[in-house]
């Protein structure tokens, strides 16, 4: 028997369906609440609304679960890589060897970017932040491939989604070297995707550049566990420009704007500039530690505890492991990252911390890795952006072809009543 939800307003009853999604978790449908009530709801934020029914992620913030299409996030992690897990949550399901090396080849087929694109580049200040320049780079790839994608045409759909997994890794990359003052780099198509990302962005002309493995197993973990992640800020905007019917490259350039607002894809960048604030101030984790558990003191320690996950984030036992590896095998001695250390032990045993489930996140561990590897803080973001492409696609692939309507929130208006127009002497 399905259940339904009762609502009483205004003298009158009404019922609405209730939605159970496949782990449990109920919705009340009210798509027909303003036709029979004349109301709306009013949820800033949208905390508690869906906007869509999705295949791809499932997140319990509770319980500290990760999964996409049914997979745990620890066993991707620990037995896949990023572009297995691209084409999982794009496609999915899991692809087999074939498909994999299949979807690794047609990706190389659209690495190359057109060269008028450096003329875009070359238009921005070495000061631009690389956000900015992506969101821009990205929008103007549509120019250079104007052919609108039939959703439905699973070849078209397919090759859309290699081309835009070849071309936003180049481009990302690109405006870490416009911002050192290096020239461009070009895809490798001899070595892998991962691989790639770094010879992108540290190759110089004046000699060859050879990759950790180590370094490339963090990195590849990390595109992993920032892969999708639900309906979230830049997500929700990625479904909701692309419900207007905008193409695949512009709805991601308005993910990526999203996504560079401060309290979304800008936390590592912050847990970094957090530590640099400490150093500068001496480097006494224990004095920080004191300050962030005094109610009166404005001083918040980022990157510990998350809003969704209430209690652990599951992304960041995974990474933890990697960040040591990475630390270890480079033999960094960086006195930001000493403060890191030392905050991240003081935090895992202080009761204070403890009792309230505040852990170090992902974002504190990717940003101590990003500083490791050399990343400067403003690029943190850009990495976040490239290892959430593939939620990005699969996202709007979905929104597309389940035909959504296009998005248009209603809101509460609070302003002026209808007023009689003054004319200017009688202002």
């Amino acid at each position: 028997m399905s259940k339904t939800a009762l609502l009483e307003y205004d003298g009158k009853k009404y019922e609405f369906p209730v939605i159970i999604g496949s782990e449990n978790e109920p919705a009340i449908d009210i798509q027909k609440l303003r036709d029979l009530t004349g109301a709306i709801t009013l949820d800033p934020g949208y905390k508690n609304s869906g906007s869509c029914k999705s295949d791809i992620t499932f997140l319990d913030g509770e319980e500290g679960i990760l999964r996409y299409r049914g997979y745990a996030i620890e066993d991707l992690a620990e037995k896949a890589d990023f572009l297995e897990v691209a084409y999982l949550v794009i496609f999915g399901e899991l692809p087999t060897q074939e498909e994999l090396s299949q979807f690794e080849t047609d990706i190389r087929k659209y690495t190359l970017v057109n060269e008028e694109m450096k003329n875009i580049i070359d238009g921005f200040p070495k000061t631009a932040h690389p956000m900015g320049v992506l969101s821009a780079l990205t929008s103007a790839l549509t120019a250079f491939n104007p052919k609108v994608v039939n959703v439905e045409n699973e070849k078209e759909m397919y090759e859309a989604v290699c081309k835009t997994m070849g071309k936003f890794l180049v481009i990302a990359t690109w405006t870490y070297r416009k911002m050192m003052g290096y020239p461009l780099n070009y895809y490798d198509n001899t070595i892998g995707y991962v691989d790639n990302f770094m010879q992108l962005m540290f190759k110089l002309p004046t000699g060859p550049y050879a990759s950790n493995p180590v370094v490339i197993d963090a990195l590849d973990k990390l595109f992993i566990l920032h892969a999708d992640h639900e309906q979230n800020c830049s997500t929700s905007t990625v479904r909701i420009v692309g419900s207007s019917h905008a193409g695949l490259f512009a709805s991601i350039s308005a993910g990526v704007s999203a996504l560079w607002g401060p309290l979304h894809g800008g936390a590592n960048q912050a847990v970094l500039e957090m530590l640099e604030e400490i150093q500068k101030d001496g480097g006494d984790a224990a004095k920080y530690m004191a300050k962030a558990k005094d109610k009166e003191d404005p001083f918040r320690l980022m990157g510990f505890g998350h809003r969704v996950y209430k209690n652990f984030d599951p992304r960041a036992r995974i990474i933890k492991k990697a960040a040591d590896e990475v630390l270890r095998t480079l033999g960094v001695d960086d006195p930001i990252l000493n403060i890191a250390k030392e905050l991240e032990a003081a935090a895992l045993v202080d009761e204070y911390f403890v009792s309230r489930k505040l852990y170090p996140n992902v974002d504190f561990y990717s940003g101590i890795i990003y500083r490791a590897l050399g990343i400067p803080t403003d690029m943190f973001t850009v990495m976040f952006a490239i290892g959430r492409l593939p939620g990005w696609i699969a996202q709007w692939k979905e929104m597309r072809i389940n035909k959504e309507p296009i998005g248009r929130p209603r809101q509460v208006y609070t302003g002026y009543p209808l007023r009689d127009f003054k004319p200017k002497d009688k202002r």
